[in-house]
């Protein structure tokens, strides 16, 4: 009751126009029933008539009012049609932005155990049948219960023990869709979840298309679609065995019903308690009732497939963020950038420790360098500065202030990140830029792209800033991409800055602008970077040499070199190896 309660709520906002559909659905049932009332009456009371001309005036007017009868029809059944359709793709669109909208709240956490495929499925497929829904359910219901209740009194009135026989009937074809219902929620709901594996596989395998073909492995990606595909061929197929029994038993009942209908008229008429005329219009009236049971038989079907849609939608919804802002949660206004881990720990859900009682402070305007073996927790340890995670024990502060008393969204326009993975969206470079601001100029976005050393790269394209750049940014080289992330940052202009690995997947002479860049991008801003080159960090303020047991050096380059230490190793290592090439 609660799922309906919560699906029924997206009526609200058309509650006119879904008074409206309801109103003319009202209209087509009641010219619907009106029919055989018209043709008993011409065929027990007018055509039994001898003057032709009284025939005649009657057939006129009645005719006359079931042509307005039918004319007002078309104009119901046209809003229904239309209007009605259009209520329901507006609940739907509806509950797909509040999908959407949902998932921007869920935390890093939870991408990490989801795939994207199987929550894009969750977003398309699965509100795909809950627009039908929407219009015909209300709809339906409401038109079969006018008609099932008006046949049955008119029916009772015309002969009561075939309409007892017909109440049997409808009571066997009710248990029996009863029983059938259930086995289709299972079955579809296994059909919602094998589309959303197959989408799954689809989506990775496409993004992943550069290192399939690398590899050649095109035959082991199309055999794991093969099986998920198939699997859900499977499903569906024992959905639509389950749906024949359905439909064929529901088809035998009322073929019986109206075999009992025919026996038991004869019976009466051969007794003279019942005439022809009487026999053919409760055939007609049988008529009526029957397609109110077969919409309901129909509804059936696409009640089960528009609510499991609705049940893996609130699933989704029901999820709380694992990071909210917390209540009384304030704005970072004129950030320093003065930042202090106190005893920090950090473990994924029950895993291992990833970080464990880190106390460090970096001085507002200062450039702090992590360097360290890889799985050292680098790039956890920036992660929870704009609160992408959660401490398990211990706090954060910027300028004094918790990272979880500050508004998510403050906090994080306060924090530029420039990663090792540039991700951009399908657009043109000047939208890519400007996803730092969204509000920039064009005078702010070229000065971004200057100061990136973008610019002129450009102003070579043959449509310059509205250069299309391809899924992911695919028609721009490494180091073009990334000197976009920075343009982006410039533009967002924030106190603190994350460097992580910015550097590392480019080649030397990419290496040589972006560093450039990114001096200039860190100057006057408290900036943390994970150097994967040491050679890059030399001129930070302090270094700190972080692995799984901590942080276990930290100074200068001069200081740590003289150590001997982790860093000096590590250091002279990447040396030697740029002395051998």
């Amino acid at each position: 009751m609660n799922k309906l309660k919560r699906f029924f709520a997206y009526y609200k906002p058309y509650k006119n126009l879904f008074a409206a559909d309801m109103f003319c659905a009202l209209i087509l049932s009641a010219v619907d029933l009106a029919f055989p009332i018209i043709v008993q009456f011409l065929l027990n009371h007018v055509y039994i008539l001898k003057d032709k001309n009284v025939i005649l005036r009657y057939v006129l007017i009645l005719g006359g009012a079931l042509l307005v009868m039918y004319i007002i029809r078309y104009f119901c059944q046209y809003f229904i049609t239309s209007w009605g359709h259009i209520m329901g793709a507006k609940m739907e669109t509806n509950m797909r932005r509040d999908l959407f909208e949902h998932y921007q709240k869920l935390s890093f956490s939870y991408y990490d155990n989801n795939n994207t495929g199987t929550l894009m499925s969750r977003i398309v497929n699965d509100l795909f049948d809950i627009s039908e829904l929407a219009h015909h359910g209300p709809e339906d219901l409401f038109i079969s219960l006018i008609k099932i209740i008006g046949s049955f009194a008119i029916l009772f009135s015309i002969n009561v023990p075939i309409t007892f026989l017909l109440v049997f009937f409808t009571l066997v074809m009710l248990y029996f869709s009863l029983y059938y219902n259930k086995k289709m929620e299972v079955v579809f709901m296994s059909n919602r979840v094998k589309i959303a594996d197959v989408n799954a596989v689809v989506q990775d395998t496409l993004s992943g298309i550069r290192v399939v073909k690398s590899f050649a492995n095109e035959k082991v990606e199309a055999a794991k679609f093969r099986k998920g595909n198939l699997e859900f061929l499977k499903t569906k197929e024992k959905s639509y065995f389950i749906m024949g029994k359905y439909y064929s038993g529901n088809s035998f009942f009322q073929g019986m019903l109206y075999l009992s209908v025919i026996l038991l008229g004869g019976i009466f008429i051969s007794s003279g308690s019942f005439n022809v005329s009487d026999l053919v219009i409760y055939i007609l009236y049988i008529n009526i009732f029957l397609n109110p049971v077969d919409k309901l038989v129909n509804f059936t079907e696409q009640f089960q497939r528009g609510l499991t849609g609705f049940t893996r939608l609130l699933q989704i919804l029901d999820t709380n963020p694992d990071i909210v802002d917390k209540k009384g949660a304030v704005n970072l206004n004129d950030t320093k950038g003065n930042i202090e881990f106190k005893n920090v720990t950090f473990r994924y859900g029950e895993g291992s420790t990833i970080l464990d009682n880190i106390n460090i402070k970096i001085v507002a305007g200062k450039k702090i360098a992590i360097v360290g073996p890889s799985g050292g927790g680098k790039t956890t340890f920036c992660s929870l500065i704009p609160r992408f995670y959660e401490t398990s024990e211990g706090s954060i502060t910027i300028d004094g202030i918790d990272v979880r008393d500050i508004k998510l969204n403050s906090l994080r326009n306060s924090i530029g990140i420039v990663q090792q993975e540039v991700y951009l969206f399908g657009g043109s470079i000047k939208e890519n830029i400007a996803y730092g601001k969204e509000e920039a100029t064009d005078e702010e976005i070229l000065e971004a792209a200057k100061r990136a050393n973008i610019h002129d790269y450009i102003m070579e394209l043959e449509d310059g800033y509205d250069t299309f750049v391809g899924e992911r940014g695919v028609k721009l080289s490494g180091g073009q991409k990334q000197r976009i992330s920075i343009a982006r940052v410039f533009l967002k202009n924030p106190p603190i800055l994350i460097l992580d690995e910015a550097t590392s997947a480019l080649d030397n002479a990419s290496e040589k602008f972006i560093q450039n860049s990114l001096e200039e991008l860190s100057k006057n801003r408290t900036t943390i970077v994970i150097a994967h080159r040491l050679s890059t960090i030399r001129n930070a303020d302090e270094i700190l040499v972080l692995t799984e047991e901590g942080i276990i050096e930290r100074g200068n380059h001069d200081m740590l070199m003289e150590n001997e230490g982790m860093y000096a190793s590590l250091y002279n290592m990447q040396f030697e190896v740029m002395e051998q090439r």
